[in-house]
């Protein structure tokens, strides 16, 4: 277990399933916006000054996550994270396979998920070269295509994805192809279960609701804090690619629906 500074998510991670954010006051989306993203320059710019003295490592990552969790609670944001207990279940690296609402995910999910498992992210090449989340992001050795070309992305996953695991760093992967409210079923592809397949590790399936961060109009980073909408963040049980990777899809495919469906999103579900 590596060393946090914030010891209640320790303890929730190591000896809990659940966490809850504590009830706290309620602002406007106005109100919540200015609060967190006048934090959130405060926290970017202080880690971004940490890679330039290249000490920006795992544990300054989880923490980092962490404050922004703390930043959103503390903007009138409730948290519902399910499932911690799973993390847990296997030995070594996995895929974390999760749909992609929001920026929301990508700043959380390693305040979870790293205290347990190292981690990186499939990212797109223009997160490397944003001026305030690039510097951040690339520190953290994400497996980093460019979306202008399938194959060749599909090669780099694979070959980059297979060092990443035979390091013991875990994947998480978002398969649609851009964050999105919609879970639309048709652009969640197998990628993820391929990767997981080809390297004999097991999937992790995450559920997410995320839209408290709404993605902006111009810069989809920058959108409004919506305080009055709930996040839920669920893993789901760990398993390994049994078949040709059809059955396993499905179940993902069905993990995240059936979250939707009980935080009532079901509106949110394109089957088509």
């Amino acid at each position: 277990m590596m060393k946090l500074k914030h010891k209640s998510y320790i303890e929730v991670i190591a000896d809990r399933n659940e966490y809850i954010s504590p009830e706290v006051k309620k602002y406007s989306p106005t109100a919540a916006s200015w609060k967190f993203y006048s934090n959130l320059v405060r926290i970017i710019l202080f880690n971004n000054l940490k890679t330039k003295l290249k000490i920006y490592d795992r544990y300054n990552w989880a923490n980092s996550s962490i404050d922004i969790l703390h930043n959103l609670e503390k903007s009138g944001v409730r948290f519902f994270i399910k499932g911690m207990d799973n993390l847990h279940k296997f030995e070594g690296p996995a895929v974390f396979i999760s749909n992609h609402m929001s920026t929301l995910e990508t700043v959380a999910l390693p305040g979870i998920i790293q205290p347990v498992k190292p981690v990186c992210f499939v990212t797109k090449h223009s997160l490397n070269t944003y001026p305030i989340f690039g510097p951040i992001n690339k520190a953290r050795h994400p497996i980093v295509v460019g979306r202008a070309n399938p194959r060749e992305d599909l090669q780099i996953v694979f070959d980059v994805g297979a060092k990443r695991l035979a390091d013991g760093r875990s994947i998480i992967i978002f398969p649609q192809k851009t964050r999105q409210d919609l879970f639309i079923e048709k652009q969640f592809n197998t990628l993820g279960i391929k990767l997981a397949k080809k390297n004999d590790v097991h999937i992790v399936p995450i559920a997410l609701l995320t839209d408290a961060w709404a993605n902006g109009e111009r810069i989809k980073e920058f959108g409004e804090i919506d305080p009055s909408k709930t996040v839920h963040i669920e893993f789901g049980e760990p398993f390994k690619v049994e078949s040709n990777g059809s059955i396993e899809h499905e179940k993902v495919l069905n993990f995240i629906k059936s979250k939707l469906n009980q935080w009532g999103r079901e509106d949110l579900i394109i089957e088509e």
